[in-house]
């Protein structure tokens, strides 16, 4: 409690900037915020959901949320490298209705590959950024003894969009009732610990009664949820490796970001949920695939200081086609919204984003 009135103390400080608004006053007090401080005694985690506590005022209950476990196996949770369905936990907000290592190494390994589009493709040539995990796994191997070298490619990688040709798993969706989801597309967000998620409402597919599936890998963030009005001041909370967030129903078109990164309380170290490996042995009808200690260690020395985020999306309804022109709200740049950036001004994302005559 006394760390909350600290924290809203803090936050009553902090002076409003001409024309800003509830959401980018508390964007801007986040990104500033310092771990093991008053600061983020505000921000809900629920890996101590369990825990029972009561909230604190002006933060939302955290209640359990019921899982229809009945609609995924235990073989299917497997296969997908999830943990037994008997451990599952999933919580929601009062007021917001609605194995690791295979999916990083994926993340980092496969999906960065062409033709899949990347930051990187508008500074670079098709040949330069042809293969950005064999240009870096050599740098990343040797970051410990030499910290000293430029970011490799892979650390220089921002965002990366999958298309349909992806076959993405389904079973959170069904154990959260969402049937016949249809996984089509994905956005994926690499984050240095100087990065931030801009302000953004996820508007893009064509149908928005489906949900948005959110996984999380390395280091910890403040994820901010905010209401349909920017002038509505959002709900801090953590997202840790291993957390899944779906967004659906009224949740699904609301105002969120990514203010923060936070480095390990312990330095340069990996969460202790990702010091689990693979099983040696995987069933024959796996969707994992063996992860060797060479490529552990390049995602491993990666994510000592990154954190990645990927994000599933069904983009069409059941027996809808694209439209032949377009939407107004299709046309906006790629990298102004949704997508993660460098909250520095010699990015060269963002420098595109604030000079678009250059």
């Amino acid at each position: 409690m006394k760390k909350m009135a600290a924290a809203v103390a803090s936050f009553a400080t902090v002076a409003t900037e001409p024309g800003e608004d509830a959401f980018r006053k508390l964007f801007r007090f986040y990104r500033q915020s310092r771990r093991g401080t008053a600061d983020l005694g505000a921000v809900i985690d629920f890996s101590t959901a369990h825990m029972g506590r009561g909230p604190s005022p002006g933060v939302p209950k955290v209640v359990r949320f019921p899982l229809n476990v009945s609609s995924v196996t235990e073989r299917d949770a497997c296969r997908a490298g999830l943990q037994p369905v008997s451990k599952w936990q999933a919580y929601g907000l009062e007021g917001y209705p609605g194995c690791q290592w295979h999916w990083v190494k994926q993340c980092l390994k496969l999906y960065s590959q062409k033709p899949n589009v990347c930051n990187l493709d508008k500074h670079m040539t098709k040949e330069e950024t042809q293969s950005l995990w064999e240009q870096s796994k050599e740098f990343l191997r040797s970051k410990e003894v030499n910290k000293r070298r430029p970011r490799s490619l892979l650390e220089r990688l921002r965002w990366v969009t999958l298309g349909y040709h992806y076959n993405w798993d389904k079973q959170v969706a069904a154990a959260c009732g969402f049937q016949g989801f249809q996984a089509e597309a994905g956005i994926l967000n690499y984050y240095r610990l100087d990065s931030t998620l801009g302000i953004h409402v996820d508007r893009s597919e064509l149908d928005h009664s489906k949900p948005l599936l959110s996984f999380s890998f390395g280091q910890s963030a403040i994820f901010l949820l905010g209401g349909l009005r920017r002038d509505e001041a959002p709900t801090a909370m953590f997202m840790h490796s291993g957390d899944i967030m779906v967004m659906s129903g009224f949740s699904r078109l609301l105002n969120h970001a990514v203010p923060r990164i936070l480095p390990h309380p312990d330095g340069e170290c990996l969460p202790h949920c990702l010091e689990t490996p693979l099983p040696a042995v995987l069933p024959s009808d796996s969707l994992l695939e063996p992860c060797s200690v060479e490529d552990w260690q390049v995602c491993a020395t990666y994510l000592k200081t990154a954190r990645v985020n990927m994000t599933v999306r069904q983009v069409l309804a059941t027996n809808q086609d694209f439209p032949l022109e377009p939407m107004e709200e299709t046309k906006r740049d790629i990298t102004a919204d949704g997508l993660c950036h460098l909250d520095d001004q010699s990015s060269p994302v963002k420098r595109a984003r604030l000079n678009p005559d250059t």
